[in-house]
C-alpha cells in the first residue's frame, strides 16, 4: 500500500512539482494550498508525512506545526519543513515544536523525495528509537534537533544531525559509505561516497574532544567508538 504524503503549499507551481515526483516514486499525495485546509486534511486522512511550507494563508506554517503537535490523534505524523533561505529563526522554531526535518527553497525535487524516503526508513527502523542521545559531554536531541557540547549549542546541518545520530545509534558498529548515504541521504548512491567523507571531517571539526571516537575504517566507512 503506498505512502500518503499531504503537502501543504501555498505556491501551486511547487507543490505541483513535488507531487509530480513523489508520484513517480509510487507515493499516494494530496494537497492543500492553505494552513486551515492543510490541518484539516492532517485530522481526516491522516497521512505519513506532511511536507509543510511556513509561509501560509490562513494560518502560518508554524502555527500548523504547533496543532499538529497538540492533537494526540494526529501528533506523531512526521514533518518537513519548507523554509526560504534566511529564515533561520523560524526554522530553529519549527524543529523546537517537533518538526522532523528541514529543506531550504530552492530544492530539488528529488532531494526532497529522498528525504521523505529517509525519514520514513528513520521511522520504520523503530519507533522505540530513543529521544536523546549522551555521550561524555555530548548531547544529541531528537525533539528538539539539537546537539550540544558542554552544554553549548552546536551549530550542525541537517545532514551532519543525521549522520551523527546514525553513529550515535549504532555505536561500535562498522557502517559502510553506502549505508551512511542510503539512510541519510534517503537513495542509492551511485558513484563516489567523497560526501560522507567531507560531512564527517565537518563533524569532527565541530566536535572537538568527540572527534577521535568518530573512527574511519580503512576500506569500508566509520564507526563511533565509545572506548578509544
Amino acid at each position: 500500500m503506498p505512502k500518503k504524503i499531504l503537502i501543504i503549499e501555498d505556491e501551486k507551481d511547487i507543490a505541483e512539482l513535488v507531487k509530480h515526483y513523489l508520484e513517480k516514486d509510487n507515493f499516494e499525495t494530496l494537497s492543500a494550498f492553505d494552513g486551515e485546509k492543510g490541518l484539516e486534511l492532517v485530522k481526516k486522512q491522516n497521512p505519513d508525512v506532511v511536507i509543510l511550507d511556513l509561509m501560509l494563508p490562513k494560518i502560518d506554517g508554524i502555527e500548523v506545526c504547533k496543532r499538529i503537535r497538540s492533537d494526540s490523534k494526529v501528533s506523531n505524523v512526521p514533518i518537513i519543513m519548507l523554509t526560504a533561505k534566511g529564515d533561520e529563526s523560524d526554522r530553529i522554531i519549527g524543529l523546537e515544536l517537533g518538526a522532523d526535518d528541514y529543506i531550504t527553497k530552492p530544492f530539488s525535487p528529488k532531494e526532497l523525495v529522498a528525504r521523505v524516503k529517509a525519514l520514513l526508513r528513520r521511522i520504520e527502523r523503530g519507533g522505540e528509537k530513543q529521544k536523546v542521545y549522551k555521550f561524555k559531554n555530548l548531547t544529541l536531541n531528537l525533539e528538539s534537533h539539537e546537539v550540544l557540547l558542554d552544554k553549548n549549542q552546536v551549530k550542525l546541518t541537517s545532514k551532519e544531525f543525521w549522520l551523527l545520530e546514525e553513529l550515535l545509534r549504532n555505536k561500535e558498529r562498522v557502517l559502510t559509505r553506502d549505508k551512511l548515504l542510503n539512510d541519510v541521504w534517503g537513495y542509492d548512491y551511485y558513484g563516489t561516497t567523497r560526501t560522507i567523507d567531507v560531512h564527517i571531517r565537518r563533524l569532527r571539526e565541530k566536535l572537538p574532544g568527540i572527534s577521535d571516537h568518530i573512527v574511519t575504517v580503512k576500506q569500508l566507512g566509520y564507526k563511533f567508538k565509545e572506548n578509544l
